[in-house]
């Protein structure tokens, strides 16, 4: 396939240049300062955490998105979304919307076209420093993080199973999800809370430092999770329904102190990472109201 990997945070810089790695035909949208550092340097800059060797991926960048492509992977924030939209209602080509967004497919099939969404979210982590997207080095544990991928209607299609089969052979373990929806309205009913606890701290390491701001965090996150219809996706979710309040303040503290925190979107208490979680807020407001 060709692929074009629209956005080039850490998320899309990251996917793009192991993509290419792995020998696909791909291309990265970057836009602004972005785009001048990419061009400047030749491609994405990669390394590992807190390693002084920086590498060099030779990922070709544009700065808009042309015709001919066979998947478009957006990776953006939710707030940025509709923009994206508007660049790509008149092209070609899959489009696989990989982001937070709880506000389901209907939105985003109403101004590219039905038949082109597909649902996804990143499970790949890391920060920005400067020019050069550090993240965490992969072992047993984050391998074995499933990266979700669905078509709207919960379908295995041959489409989904090419693209599936494209981000595997990157040594990523995507997998069809055929409750795609239901998987990304029960994260956001997660990530909003603890994105806002996190951004009222100052951080994962500060909240960590707050007992009693992670239990009133804890206890918004069990108000999302009732608001839901079906049970939570992935299934583990309930579990933060159902264990004992003060295992789960303890477990979640030692979450925040990790370094899947540290090296995570987490650690980005930036506008930009609030007006995301604006937005998806917003989302998951409208969700509860239609039920």
């Amino acid at each position: 396939m060709k692929l074009l990997v629209y956005g080039a945070g850490v998320l899309g810089s990251l996917f793009s240049a192991r993509l290419h790695e792995a020998g696909h035909d791909v291309s990265l949208l970057a836009r602004g300062e972005r785009l001048a550092a990419l061009r400047r340097h030749g491609g994405v800059r990669l390394a590992e955490e807190n390693s002084p060797v920086v590498r060099l991926v030779p990922v070709p960048v544009v700065e808009h998105p042309a015709g001919g492509y066979d998947l478009i992977a957006v990776l953006v924030r939710t707030h940025q979304t509709d923009a994206v939209l508007e660049s790509l209602a008149g092209s070609e080509g899959d489009v696989l919307f990989l982001l937070n967004w709880a506000a389901g497919a209907e939105p985003l099939g109403a101004v590219i076209g039905h038949e082109r969404v597909l649902l996804g979210f990143p499970t790949a982590a890391g920060t920005m420093d400067g020019d050069v997207v550090r993240y965490r080095a992969a072992n047993f544990l984050t391998r074995r993080v499933v990266m979700p991928i669905g078509e709207p209607d919960g379908r295995t299609t041959p489409r989904l199973e090419r693209i599936v089969e494209a981000f595997r052979t990157t040594g990523i373990n995507a997998r069809p999800e055929p409750r795609m929806d239901a998987w990304l309205k029960t994260h956001a009913a997660f990530e909003v809370p603890l994105g806002q606890a996190v951004h009222a701290a100052g951080g994962p390491a500060a909240l960590a430092d707050d007992p009693d701001a992670v239990r009133g965090m804890l206890h918004l996150i069990r108000q999302n999770l009732a608001t839901m219809p079906t049970p939570p996706v992935p299934r583990g979710f309930a579990a933060l329904r159902t264990l004992p309040e003060g295992l789960l303040v303890a477990l979640l503290r030692r979450f925040l102190r990790s370094p899947t925190a540290a090296h995570s979107a987490l650690n980005n208490t930036s506008p930009a990472e609030k007006a995301e979680l604006d937005r998806l807020a917003e989302q998951m407001r409208a969700y509860a109201k239609v039920r």
